[in-house]
């Protein structure tokens, strides 16, 4: 280029329309929480370049559906929250057993203000319910102690109460109230020995029973291995039913027939320990694997005369989903006894599945429990009872008996040690 002039340099201007607005941040503050969750203020503005330089502008100006929040979520450290809770009531009779409760509650244990219960969901929960005496009454003094003795007799352990009239539920463990004894009219009546809401009137009055069974297949527990579940023409709108198999197995379902009007929304629900599935359209097609050994299926109508035809069996899983010393519960009653000792000797979180006909609940009886001389509440010895129904769990320490009740007819129990 040595020989061509070279032009002088020079500046133009260019781009002479102004920059949009914009939102602009500054940085965050301090956290309003000094533990735990808190939110941190941050400040924004609108502001446009212009010709180099930034200018303020309302906010109206700026993008109302970009605009960054004020207020940021923020953690500076975890809290160690823990239960706290409020004075045992008084004995609830003046005489003989009753039972007493207190209220328990989330605490900041740096301020000592109550938060939400979420924060302390990962800690064992204090006792909130316990037996309690206030001497024995007046008119029963004379068979106190004879009561007493009673109260605490446990039951025939489940295992060993399979009759040999009750061969079909040889792998399970039921007691022999679960395994009524009926004649054949009875049987076939009832729904070929399924447990229903019917059984539990069965040894006492035949026509009662006669009236209880007719109520179809709704509520009914099934434990045979193979079996097929007639939900059509059922009088309520919303149907339930249990399949329940021995720890192992996993059950199958398909649906034969199903005349559920989709459009109107009627709808089939099927759910277990880890599978939630919710259909209509194109149910005859489908094939529902329950991945444990109990399935329960919910059938919604709003039509009368609709509904579906099931067709269900069981095989040996082929994943374990539980460890050796677990148990399934099915039936009325039955005894839960820990530890149960592994043959390497080492001891494991067990846990016990309950599991009764749809549309009954569990209540649970502590009648002996040492769980260590520790009196701290956060020790690692507890049993933790879980409500299916509603995810709730309840922890209880010590060696204080209680008594427990379910909403729903699904419970499991673990043992921590």
């Amino acid at each position: 280029c040595h020989p061509v002039a070279k032009p002088e340099s020079r500046m133009e201007v260019c781009n002479v329309y102004p920059c949009p607005p914009r939102w602009k941040v500054a940085p965050a503050g301090p956290c309003s929480s000094t533990c735990g969750p808190g939110l941190a203020v941050q400040q924004v503005t609108c502001v446009q370049r212009h010709q180099g330089q930034e200018v303020l502008l309302e906010d109206h100006l700026c993008p109302g559906l970009e605009k960054p929040l004020t207020s940021i979520p923020c953690v500076t450290r975890m809290c160690s929250y823990e239960w706290g809770f409020s004075e045992w009531t008084e004995c609830s009779t003046s005489c003989g057993n009753g039972v007493q409760t207190r209220q328990d509650f989330c605490i900041n244990p740096l301020t000592r203000k109550r938060v939400n219960p979420v924060f302390c969901r990962h800690f064992p929960k204090p006792l909130v319910l316990r037996g309690c005496s206030a001497g024995p009454c007046p008119e029963q003094a004379a068979v106190a102690r004879g009561a007493e003795l009673q109260a605490v007799t446990p039951a025939t352990h489940p295992a060993t109460a399979v009759t040999a009239k009750g061969t079909r539920y040889k792998d399970l463990d039921l007691l022999p109230s679960a395994v009524p004894h009926l004649p054949q009219e009875a049987a076939e009546e009832a729904g070929g020995g399924e447990q229903g809401p019917c059984f539990s009137s069965c040894r006492s009055l035949w026509m009662l029973l006669v009236c209880l069974c007719r109520t179809g297949v709704c509520g009914k527990l099934f434990l045979n291995a193979t079996g097929v579940i007639n939900m059509t023409a059922v009088e309520s709108s919303g149907c339930t039913v249990t399949i329940g198999r021995p720890l192992g197995e996993e059950i199958t379902v398909s649906v034969l027939e199903s005349s559920l009007n989709c459009t109107a929304g009627e709808f089939l629900l099927f759910s277990g320990r880890m599978m939630w599935r919710k259909g209509c359209r194109k149910l005859p097609l489908s094939l529902i694997n329950s991945r444990t050994n109990t399935l329960v299926v919910k059938q919604r109508l709003l039509m009368p005369g609709n509904g579906v035809i099931l067709q269900y069996s069981s095989r040996e899983a082929t994943k374990k989903y539980y460890q050796d010393c677990d148990k399934q519960l099915f039936g009325p009653h039955g005894e839960i006894v820990y530890p149960v000792q592994l043959p390497d000797g080492r001891p494991e979180v067990c846990r016990t599945f309950i599991n009764v006909a749809p549309g009954h609940r569990v209540a649970i009886h502590a009648l002996y429990i040492d769980l260590g001389n520790d009196s701290n509440r956060t020790q690692s010895n507890y049993v933790l009872i879980r409500d299916v129904n509603t995810m709730k769990m309840m922890v209880f320490h010590g060696k204080q008996q209680f008594f427990w009740e379910s909403t729903g007819s699904q419970v499991e129990i673990e043992f921590h040690e």
